[in-house]
């Protein structure tokens, strides 16, 4: 029941992510795509996070957060399964909390893949791109779990869980963002692994 409990928990998160990866290939997306860094390089010449990351973007996977956790929320309360979501432990199911919970899971997911980017571009590592190499080795690993740092922890600071069930979460996120990202890539809705 552990790990069923972290996914009926995160499930939202998980579903708004694919969801804003199929945004991303709209003609309405690339119409829009404005990277945040406005295309700005910093002295040493190299942008600062790159084309990927857009306010576009930026905004969709806060409003796909938002979508989902509100209509997650309704569909646990209607079926009774709300025990099963961690959220719900301290605070009630409600509409303004599912609101605030999916605004804060988009921001820190947003938020802290920023990083991770800027520090890409340092590298030379291109937006988008897996390099095979040592180095290559820990950005992959940061590429899974940046952005489910900052959203486990609004888990972790909502529900009370323990520091060691936060780090679990992690962990099974980067497991599941890695299976995702595997198959989104055999579906030909990603376009590297």
């Amino acid at each position: 029941m552990l790990i069923l409990d972290m996914y009926v928990t995160a499930l939202p998160v998980i579903a708004s992510g694919i969801l804003n990866m199929i945004f991303t290939k709209t003609k309405f997306y690339k119409r829009h795509c404005s990277p945040i860094d406005r295309g700005k390089c910093l002295s040493d010449g190299k942008r600062i996070f790159g084309k990927n990351k857009t306010w576009i973007g930026f905004f969709s996977m806060i409003f796909f957060c938002i979508l989902t956790q509100i209509i997650f929320g309704f569909i646990l309360k209607q079926t009774g399964l709300e025990s099963h979501n961690e959220l719900y432990g301290i605070y009630d199911n409600s509409f303004v909390y599912n609101l605030l919970i999916g605004f804060l899971f988009g921001l820190t997911y947003m938020l802290f893949e920023l990083p991770n980017s800027f520090v890409k571009r340092r590298l030379n590592i291109e937006p988008g791109k897996t390099v095979f190499s040592p180095i290559g080795l820990i950005f992959f690993i940061a590429d899974q779990i940046d952005s489910l740092i900052g959203v486990m922890a609004v888990i972790y600071f909502f529900s009370g869980i323990s520091f060691l069930k936060y780090l679990g979460y992690i962990a099974l996120g980067g497991i599941t963002h890695i299976v995702i990202n595997a198959v989104l890539f055999k579906i030909k809705i990603r376009r590297n692994f």
